[in-house]
């Protein structure tokens, strides 16, 4: 089996030694998401939905959809945070949500407020 790097330009480049997806066999591992114009700009609302649309793309170019996504970790910047990320995460899980934890972290890459991974099998 062999490893398939996936990319897309409609989600963020990324800012380290990885990518932002990789396909093993029907699996994909897509690398945590942020939204790094959106936290400086904007509201916690709207950063947290570029995260998801980030996600969206990814999986859109493999060719997967988030009904399979199977595993999300979700990182904040602050616990008090949670009910409105888990209100616009929702949004995108209305039905048959994938298993998940979410953690607060001591920081996160450019000072982000939440930073998404998922993983999705056909």
């Amino acid at each position: 089996m062999s490893n398939q790097i996936i990319y897309t330009e409609k989600a963020p480049e990324p800012i380290g030694p990885y990518s932002q997806a990789v396909l093993a066999g029907s699996t994909l591992y897509i690398s945590g998401q942020i939204a790094f114009e959106a936290s400086q700009n904007g509201t916690l609302e709207e950063e947290t939905t570029q995260v998801m649309e980030n996600i969206g793309a990814i999986l859109s170019a493999a060719g997967y959809s988030y009904l399979d996504v199977v595993k999300c970790s979700i990182f904040l910047k602050s616990m008090d945070d949670f009910a409105e990320v888990n209100e616009v995460y929702g949004r995108y899980y209305k039905n048959k949500p994938p298993a998940r934890e979410t953690v607060q972290v001591a920081c996160l890459p450019k000072n982000v407020n939440v930073e998404i991974s998922a993983i999705a099998v056909k």
